[in-house]
């Protein structure tokens, strides 16, 4: 006999639909089999064929912690482009890179965690680098780019699989697995939500990774809005994958739950499909999922949905298809385009007519990051580099290029009038090990195969950088950092400062006529022994600093030399402002500040160029031309210098609004934008830079503006002509504002639409948008729904926020306004118009908002234009916890007192219900609580 092969299942025949697999290969494993699919490390099912799997691979702007890799600017440089063209071609490119360097090394991973779509609301937040723009509208329009480049152009098969992070409302560092984000309604629907929900329904998402803080009270792992928003954008099956440790984290530092079974179960039936937890063991998770099985807290239902998400991704992905791209890496287009983002992402903020440089311009390039490229803590290593200086020298020849770091030159003296002495390093051992890529940097150990510091009669001069609050890096004359290894020892053994906890940092500590050197990354304080310089718990040493050369001196010297100075200054992206940090300033380092007055005095042609992750204050009326770009990337260096030539006329526009000073922002915990007035929006003061704002080096003029509307959509279009001299680009800019009086207060502008066009000089190119009018509806908390508000709009148009060019008015039909049907519904307690001293909470663990007073146990809403009708006689408030609840009409004193008592638990609500009378009609509600407790709802009978 004949033995014939055995048929192929469905699950791999490519004529089915993706679906329909996906519902063979499930039904085909066991319980026990697709338990492990819910770790971030799925094994292999090899009975089936089926191979193992990992979700998560860092790709911000460029394939991070996998060794070298093309490196683009910061995704918040990438925000700076306002070109979702050139965007979209870098995701392209980081998406083949992917592919090519999987080919060679199978840990590289398809499901790739970016972008970023956190808005960036504050700009003191430390992952400010991350994201793209304060405005959700601009944010979608990049981030989408991105995705798309990502995703791939095949019709049928992604390239990569990319994850949205980090839903939602997510950015403080500070307290960021235990703080809570408290969203009102508004500002969830209108601002956070925006920038998701445009992004997903673009169609080159394959799921979202929920952030580490909590909304309203409730972790984000546990967020109802995975089911009751994000899954309703799309009919494809999107994958959430939870953010690194956080599962556990409901547990151990949020102690929202007793135990990790109840939390597992919580955050999958929420909506997470992937845990990432104990990094490669999934032994825990696959313990916990078996606990809440057993104990009826989950189904294998709920397992088969999560693990349906996963084997959609997979199948999109080509796995089972046999479907595998070559990829491209490090190819000349990479290169040119890396040079070419890095040029766009510059930011002309200032120019009195020093830009660009003339020809045989004598140039000293002069700041602590001037012969840097810096590299963030989702980079990779870097295959090419370019350092401001060295593009300088590049561009205008070395014989015209002069340097100064404007670093401290310093030496440490110990009791014995001895010195604190660096050894050299042996030539064998001078790279740095680790460089073939971790799937987990924090993981990499600092070096212990170099010589600690030691002691003699001379000493080493060391450079030193304070790079704000006392936070100090000290480097050997060879460019070694001085780092500290697990034993304890400090060495000159770090080609930068960065890792997860720093071990490049120290803060000098006045005591008695000297200093303690503490360690930042151990907190211990230095201590010299006779076998080398450590950190230790006890007996420090105390050092006299002798300072050799203050670096404002050097500054000076070649400022004074040159023609001009380029000052270039910034952070590094590692230090005082990162994952884990936040800054406390908008300021910059007191060091940075003495080396740019330095500059200043000595030579009034000054250029700062600050490269920075975030906004800065700085006093500019002094300087004649200000550049902002973030860290970018390679290339970074040659293309400030063609940009500074005139090579390239800037084109990059602010992504946020900077702002003047630290007063004018509110805390960072606080999230309503709307209530303290933040970012473009909504901010009443005058910034630094507005948001949009760049400068060229030639001039626009817009003109000819024509505004209408039809089909549910505003057609507005408008000329844009370069009338100078050079070749340049520029962002057109639509703006609106609702222009008729209003209780509710909306936007003072909003961005609708933008283009990024280059032209000729001479040449007008008519710019045409199309805006639906759901663009301009506000979410109604009194209806619970989107609505548009009839009446006239203002159409803004130009080269910023505030740099209007052209304008007019448009009457738009919409919803009347309708009072508040308290009657029928009520007034659920988050739906409020006005809030003073109120937090919003988690009602339930699982859905619905309550609201409590703030810290000082006091607070009060206002619920405008309530219909009473033919009038009230009673009033009822939902509430758990003790205290009282105080409600009154139209301004007047209480007209009822309710008083809760204690019960059990902060879920445990009750009803109360008291008299109020009140004739029909309609009426503004205020209502005042007192005391721990919580409100979920106020309801109104006659």
């Amino acid at each position: 006999m004949t033995a014939h092969p055995p048929p192929t299942p469905p699950f791999r025949d490519p004529s089915l639909p993706f679906a329909k697999r996906v519902d063979d290969l499930l039904s085909r494993l066991t319980l026990d089999e697709k338990v492990p699919f819910l770790h971030q490390f799925g094994p292999a099912v090899e009975r089936l064929g089926v191979a193992a799997f990992r979700t998560g691979q860092e790709a911000l702007h460029g394939v991070a912690w996998m060794g070298p890799a093309t490196v683009f600017p910061q995704a918040v440089g990438l925000g700076a482009t306002w070109d979702p063209d050139l965007v979209r071609r870098v995701g392209d490119a980081v998406s083949r890179e992917v592919r090519a360097m999987r080919a060679h090394d199978d840990r590289v991973g398809l499901n790739v965690w970016s972008p970023t779509v956190n808005l960036l609301r504050h700009p003191l937040w430390g992952r400010n680098e991350e994201g793209y723009s304060e405005d959700p509208r601009l944010t979608s329009a990049i981030a989408t780019a991105y995705t798309r480049g990502l995703r791939g152009s095949h019709p049928i098969f992604w390239r990569t699989a990319p994850v949205l992070k980090h839903w939602l409302a997510h950015n403080n560092e500070t307290d960021r697995d235990t703080s809570s984000a408290s969203v009102r309604p508004r500002v969830l629907h209108e601002y956070d939500l925006r920038a998701f929900r445009a992004t997903v329904e673009a169609g080159a998402v394959a799921g979202v990774m929920p952030a580490y803080n909590l909304v309203n009270g409730r972790p984000n792992h546990l967020s109802p809005y995975l089911r009751a928003q994000l899954r309703t954008w799309t009919e494809e099956d999107l994958l959430v994958c939870s953010d690194a440790g956080a599962p556990s984290n409901l547990v151990d530092s949020e102690h929202y739950f007793d135990s990790h079974e109840e939390a597992t179960a919580a955050a999958l039936l929420a909506g997470v499909d992937s845990f990432t937890d104990h990094g490669t063991d999934s032994s825990r998770i696959v313990a916990r999922v078996r606990g809440a099985l057993e104990r009826g807290l989950l189904t294998e239902a709920d397992v088969d949905t999560a693990v349906r998400h996963q084997l959609s991704v997979r199948f999109r992905l080509g796995e089972f298809d046999g479907h595998d791209e070559p990829g491209a890496f490090d190819t000349p287009e990479h290169r040119a385009l890396a040079q070419e983002a890095a040029e766009r992402a510059i930011v002309l903020l200032r120019n009195e007519g020093l830009l660009p440089l003339a020809p045989g311009t004598r140039v000293a390039v002069v700041g602590l990051l001037a012969d840097e490229c810096k590299l963030d803590w989702y980079s990779g290593a870097l295959l090419h580099r370019s350092t401001p200086l060295e593009g300088m020298y590049e561009r205008f020849g070395a014989e015209r290029v002069t340097f100064a770091e404007g670093v401290d030159r310093v030496r440490f003296r110990t009791p014995d009038g001895t010195f604190l002495h660096v050894l050299p390093a042996p030539e064998a051992t001078a790279s740095a090990p680790g460089a073939e890529g971790a799937l987990d940097p924090a993981l990499l150990a600092g070096r212990t195969d170099l010589p600690p510091l030691t002691q003699d009669p001379v000493g080493t001069e060391l450079a030193l950088v304070d790079w704000g609050e006392g936070v100090l890096t000290l480097r050997a004359p060879d460019g070694r950092y001085l780092s500290v290894a697990e034993d304890g020892y400090v060495r000159a053994s770090a080609d930068q400062p960065g890792g997860w906890v720093v071990q490049e940092t120290f803060r000098l500590e006045p005591y008695g006529h000297g200093h303690l050197l503490r360690h930042l990354g151990t907190g211990h304080h230095v201590q010299v022994t006779a076998d080398g310089v450590k950190v230790a718990g006890e007996n420090p040493t105390v050092l006299e600093m002798t300072v050799v050369e203050r670096g404002e001196d050097a500054v000076a010297r070649a400022a004074a030399e040159a023609d001009v100075v380029v000052v270039v200054a910034g952070n590094d992206p590692h230090i005082n402002g990162r994952e884990t940090e936040d800054r406390t300033t908008l300021r910059l380092p007191a060091h940075q500040e003495r080396l740019l007055r330095a500059a200043r005095t000595a030579n009034p042609h000054t250029v700062l160029a600050l490269t920075s992750a975030y906004p800065y204050a700085v006093e500019v009326s002094a300087l004649p031309a200000v550049l902002w770009t973030a860290h970018g990337g390679q290339a970074a260096g040659t293309a400030l210098a063609r940009v500074l030539a005139g090579d390239v006329s800037p084109s990059g526009r602010l992504p946020q609004t900077w702002y003047a000073d630290d007063r004018d922002l509110p805390g960072l915990l606080d999230y309503d934008v709307i209530g303290s007035r933040q970012t473009y929006l909504y901010f009443e003061g005058t910034p630094l830079y507005p948001f949009g704002h760049g400068l060229s080096y030639t001039s626009f003029a817009y003109g000819d503006l024509t505004a209408g509307t039809a089909d549910g959509s505003v057609r507005v279009a408008f000329t844009v002509t370069n009338t100078g001299d050079r070749p340049a680009a520029e962002v057109a800019q639509l703006y609106s504002r609702a222009a008729a009086p209003s209780t509710t207060p909306r936007p003072r502008r909003e961005l609708l639409a933008h283009e990024h066009l280059t032209l000729a000089p001479g040449e007008t190119r008519r710019v045409t948008f199309e805006v639906l009018l759901t663009d301009f509806a506000f979410w109604d908390v009194a209806q619970g729904h989107w609505r548009l508000d009839p009446g006239p709009y203002d159409l803004l148009v130009g080269a910023s926020s505030e740099d209007v060019r052209l304008r007019t008015t448009v009457i738009l039909d919409g919803e009347p306004a309708a009072p508040r049907a308290v009657l029928q519904r009520g007034l659920p307690a988050a739906d409020f118009d006005e809030q003073s001293g109120i937090e919003i909470v988690d009602r339930t663990k699982v859905s619905g908002d309550a609201v409590t007073p703030a810290a000082d146990g006091t607070g009060e809403l206002l619920y405008r234009d309530c219909d009473f009708v033919d009038g009230v006689t009673t009033v009822s408030v939902t509430v758990a916890g003790w205290g009282e609840v105080e409600i009154s009409l139209d301004g007047t004193g209480p007209r009822a007192v309710l008083p809760a008592t204690p019960v059990s638990g902060p879920y445990d609500y009750t009803t109360l219900t008291t008299t109020l009378t009140a004739e029909g009609g309609v009426h503004d509600v205020r209502v005042g609580l007192r005391g721990p407790l919580r409100l979920a709802h106020v309801g109104f009978s006659g």
